[in-house]
């Protein structure tokens, strides 16, 4: 008893409580020391203001961007050095680069409401990148830090302008990896060429599946770059964002990225956003493209579609952490979805996992049933396709069914023309509005240093909106979405909305060919205890044959579970 009093006095108790104290404070300047990351040299201290012209519309010496009238943003950028070049757009693009951030925290926090776990979240991604400025060429750390001198000072407790702006380019690749685990949607693109043409060139389509909500996808920025070194080229991006995801060179060279299924993420490599921006900074052939690809490490699973008006064709980029391999087709066609199809990959465990539980395999075939339709293409049919919304043989999905091209939910949708240096984007919203062209050999011969607002696409390519966007199907997708958001924000918070019979029945005839229209109430009644229906529209949900086998799996498991409560 006396050793226990020893042991247990006051003396000894402070003794212990100091050397923790010590302990946990040698732990957290460890864990700085050991996570930080040192701004980039050869960043001079020169400075730059920029120039009001009229609202939304800002100059910087021969840079500029403005807002056009459907609400995108055009920029066209160049300076003397990186630094000088991130500098610039930072202060072009500052609100946006901002609202950007505000936008993509907030969907965080609506995902993960705990202000506790988002910490312990920070510091864990604080560890994982802790790398990330080794394996990120000196030029494009140079230039985030030009912008970060842009970004928001709400945001210190997660980092500093340039510790957050550098993850920020990690966050595709780590969302896709989370997302891998089960992939539910993702991004359709592919090229044709030759006499898939009508005209005998070249085209290719794609649509950006990457959501993080509407917000997220709000302020588009359509930039035009002529950098200090490579080639000039235009790519879509957001505020604070110098990665490319879709993008093309005055080579006649573009770049899109699909993401596939991949293993957790284990270390910080190179963010597949800036390997795509230097391929399109540097590269002019599918060759070079590839060697460039194959001197960096990933680390997650990406398929990058390379479309060459030099080569005439395009390639598949098929890009894993460990091995690298070039997809060729001897038809005059590509089709890139989320699945791997080169010899090296396709019967590895994960991709046929990829292939059989997702929608991958599913979109593939309905743009090759597309394809086969068409003896010849031309820019007109090309959206078409990408605004596809029933299934491959035509039969009800249901709107915003991950299975159809039209998901209803991408952030940009485009279509090049290489050979005529052209580009169409979708002003939105999602691919259903109007495609404006801008033609790359117009904007870097005619627009550098612009000085007037006036209109800088070629009035006379563009799209027509889809005459969808003005149906009462639209105004139901409308409706359904809104609704969807208030069960999914009850669910995930636990909360209970005020609904009747009436209210039950005009959500689901807002969206009645949606098997997750019928998921969505299941996920709620569960949620609400009401063991009854929830199995009922579990089972309603798993009776449309129009989900993939992971969905279908996961509405079992759910049933299974309520019937044991």
């Amino acid at each position: 008893m006396k050793r226990l009093k020893k042991i247990f006095s006051l003396k000894n108790l402070f003794r212990f409580s100091i050397g923790i104290l010590v302990f946990i404070v040698v732990f957290c300047l460890f864990f700085v020391w050991f996570t930080r990351i040192e701004v980039p040299a050869n960043c001079s201290n020169k400075s730059f203001e920029r120039k009001r012209l009229a609202d939304h519309f800002y100059t910087i010496d021969q840079s500029w961007i403005k807002k056009n009238k459907y609400g995108l943003y055009e920029m066209y950028v160049e300076a003397d050095n990186p630094y000088e070049r991130g500098l610039k757009n930072g202060l072009l693009s500052k609100e946006l680069v901002q609202s950007q951030e505000d936008y993509f925290v907030a969907s965080i926090k609506e995902i993960i409401p705990s202000t506790s776990y988002l910490k312990f979240l920070k510091y864990m991604i604080k560890f994982f990148d802790r790398n990330i400025d080794e394996n990120i060429p000196t030029e494009y750390l140079q230039e985030i830090y030009g912008v970060s001198k842009s970004a928001s000072n709400n945001y210190d407790f997660i980092g500093t302008n340039y510790e957050r702006l550098l993850n920020y380019h990690a966050a595709h690749d780590i969302g896709h990896a989370l997302q891998g685990m089960n992939m539910v949607v993702g991004c359709t693109s592919f090229g044709v060429w030759g006499n898939k043409c009508s005209d005998s060139t070249m085209l290719i389509g794609r649509n950006f599946d990457f959501y993080v909500g509407d917000s997220f996808a709000k302020n588009k920025i359509i930039e035009f770059i002529h950098p200090d070194k490579g080639i000039d080229f235009m790519m879509i991006s957001w505020g604070g964002m110098i990665g490319t995801v879709s993008g093309m060179n005055t080579n006649g060279l573009t770049i899109t990225i699909n993401a596939s299924k991949s293993d957790y993420p284990t270390g910080a490599k190179t963010p597949i956003s800036l390997l795509s921006r230097e391929i399109l900074q540097y590269a002019t052939t599918i060759d070079e493209a590839f060697a460039i690809a194959k001197k960096r490490e990933t680390f997650v699973s990406e398929s990058i579609l390379i479309g060459s008006w030099k080569d005439k064709k395009s390639a598949i980029i098929e890009k894993s952490p460990s091995k690298t391999t070039l997809f060729i087709t001897n038809e005059n066609q590509i089709i890139c979805s989320n699945h791997f199809q080169s010899d090296t990959f396709f019967n590895t465990k994960e991709n046929q996992e990829n292939i059989k539980y997702s929608t991958s395999n599913y979109r593939y075939q309905t743009v090759e049933k597309e394809l086969a339709t068409h003896t010849q293409l031309n820019y007109l049919d090309v959206a078409n396709i990408l605004r596809k919304r029933d299934g491959k043989d035509h039969e009800a999905l249901g709107l915003g069914n991950e299975m159809a091209l039209n998901q209803l939910i991408c952030h940009h949708s485009i279509i090049f023309k290489p050979n005529e240096l052209k580009v169409w984007i979708s002003v939105g919203p999602y691919q259903i509005g109007e495609y404006l062209c801008y033609d790359l050999d117009d904007i870097f011969n005619t627009y550098k240093g612009l000085t007037k607002d006036i209109v800088i696409y070629d009035t006379a390519y563009t799209i027509a909106a889809d005459s969808f966007l003005f149906s009462p199907l639209y105004k139901d997708h409308l409706n359904f979405k809104q609704a969807k958001q208030a069960f999914t924000h009850a669910a995930m918070h636990g909360s209970k909305m005020q609904i009747d019979e009436a209210f039950e029945k005009g959500f689901i005839a807002s969206n009645p060919d949606y098997y997750d229209t019928y998921g969505i109430l299941g996920r709620y009644y569960s949620g609400q205890k009401n063991k009854e229906k929830a199995i009922y529209y579990f089972n309603k949900a798993i009776s449309l044959n129009n989900s993939s086998l992971a969905e279908k799996e996961y509405y079992q498991k759910r049933i299974q579970e309520s019937s044991k409560k």
